[in-house]
């Protein structure tokens, strides 16, 4: 009587069904964004265009990096999305949401850690449960689970002072990511450290991600740190901002920084990086006099 079964079984072993495709849905829409602001230069007040008609799309889980020279606006883009700046023209969305101020939407992770130093480590982890009214034990209780995340369980009675450069970034992403943001923007958040603990940091981000499976927002000056780290690098033209080239990286993960920096697509990734930022330069005419 368990026939019928067993033919099925054997049946569907045989015919496997077509996996359905992952469907790929925004998360961040920015569209034909502008801002400027108002600066005194040569003593008359004047507007500058931090970015101009600034277009991105970013899907949902994607770990996205943003590069480009200094002044060109990248970490505008990302205050624009945290709602801490309102554009000038264009708009900005997460998910459904139009983009009109702060919300617990977006978690920040910029270059100074941004610590309360008269709060241990836990206090300042579950500080953005607390403004969210969370209990107290239940704010703790989460705290304790991301500190677990970024190996920091052990520290978590310290204080900032106590803690190396590195631990304190940990624990700032741990805080960013406590109140379960649906964005994480991170603004250079590894300028500050040496460069041994920098690439220690990228192995670790890179692992909280898979694990959170957070959509991120990654800003920096390194071209190997935003090739290792991301699915798209967006390259930006010199100010005022704007997408110059948006370059897919694919390179298998998990990814090994001891293993991906000498891999042939990683250099070649580099390079094309590399290209595309240089010829966003303004162009320097030399002298004749």
């Amino acid at each position: 009587m368990a026939y019928p079964l067993l033919c099925n079984a054997v049946n569907t072993m045989a015919t496997p069904a077509a996996q359905p495709e992952a469907v790929v849905k925004p998360k961040v829409v920015v569209t034909s964004v502008s801002q400027k602001f108002r600066v005194r230069e040569n003593g008359r007040v004047q507007d500058f265009t931090a970015v101009e008609d600034f277009s991105l799309t970013v899907n949902e889980g994607e770990f996205l990096t943003l590069v480009g020279s200094s002044g060109c606006g990248k970490s505008t883009v990302l205050d624009i999305l945290a709602g801490l700046v309102k554009p000038r023209a264009g708009k900005a969305s997460i998910g459904e949401r139009e983009i009109k101020g702060t919300s617990f939407d977006t978690g920040i992770v910029m270059q100074g850690y941004a610590l309360f130093p008269w709060r241990n480590v836990r206090d300042n982890v579950a500080f953005g449960l607390e403004i969210k009214g969370v209990c107290k034990k239940e704010r703790l209780a989460a705290a304790d689970r991301f500190l677990d995340l970024v190996g920091l369980a052990k520290f978590a009675s310290r204080y900032p002072h106590e803690l190396s450069g590195g631990m304190k970034q940990r624990v700032a992403i741990a805080r960013a990511l406590a109140y379960d943001p649906e964005v994480l923007l991170m603004d250079e958040p590894f300028a500050a450290v040496d460069a041994q603990t920098r690439e220690t940091l990228q192995d670790e981000l890179l692992r909280i991600w898979d694990a959170t499976k957070k959509t991120i927002i990654f800003v920096t000056h390194s071209i190997d740190e935003a090739v290792f780290l991301a699915d798209r690098v967006v390259v930006l033209t010199s100010h005022p901002g704007r997408v110059k080239e948006i370059i897919s990286v694919n390179i298998p993960r998990p990814r090994s920084n001891a293993e991906i920096r000498l891999s042939g697509e990683f250099n070649w990734i580099r390079q094309r990086v590399y290209d595309a930022l240089m010829d966003s330069l303004p162009r320097i005419e030399p002298r004749t006099d």
